[in-house]
């Protein structure tokens, strides 16, 4: 049930699920891309528009950029989403590539297709990969609050 929303607002999100739809139909039908990936790369990736307070993608791409912390396959990575937002919490690691801070949003990390890959940022240095994939690995092994 929609309770806290009026109807403005509904219809704004129903109209961005849609496209997001339309969007992730043409992402899963594609082609595997003709590009190459690696880890410490920053990327553009479509990551949509998602549930609840998970992070949601921007534009027409829905997109948003990632580092990759793992590649698994051709097919398949490891990634952590970024923002451009100043942040502070144990689940945020600041990075900074070229002239843009931003920082690595460690709670909403996730495995994706490398369709949802869009172009190529840049890369991280090793110093901040490492720094990055240590904060995210910290995150984990803490206990959660009762």
């Amino acid at each position: 049930m929609i309770t806290n929303m009026n109807p403005e607002e509904i219809l704004r999100s129903v109209e961005r699920f849609l496209s997001w739809a339309n969007r992730k139909i043409s992402l899963h039908f594609r082609d595997r891309p003709e590009f190459y990936f690696h880890e410490r790369e920053i990327w553009w990736a479509s990551f949509g528009e998602n549930v609840g307070s998970e992070t949601n993608g921007k534009n027409f791409y829905f997109e948003r950029p990632v580092v990759i912390v793992k590649k698994f396959s051709k097919d398949m990575l490891f990634a952590i989403p970024t923002t451009t937002k100043a942040k502070i919490g144990t689940w945020y690691q600041p990075i900074k590539y070229g002239t843009t801070k931003t920082q690595g949003i460690l709670a909403q990390a996730r495995t994706i297709s490398a369709k949802r890959l869009i172009r190529r940022i840049g890369n991280l240095s090793p110093e901040q990969f490492h720094s990055l994939v240590e904060s995210f690995v910290t995150l984990i092994k803490t206990n959660s609050p009762t």
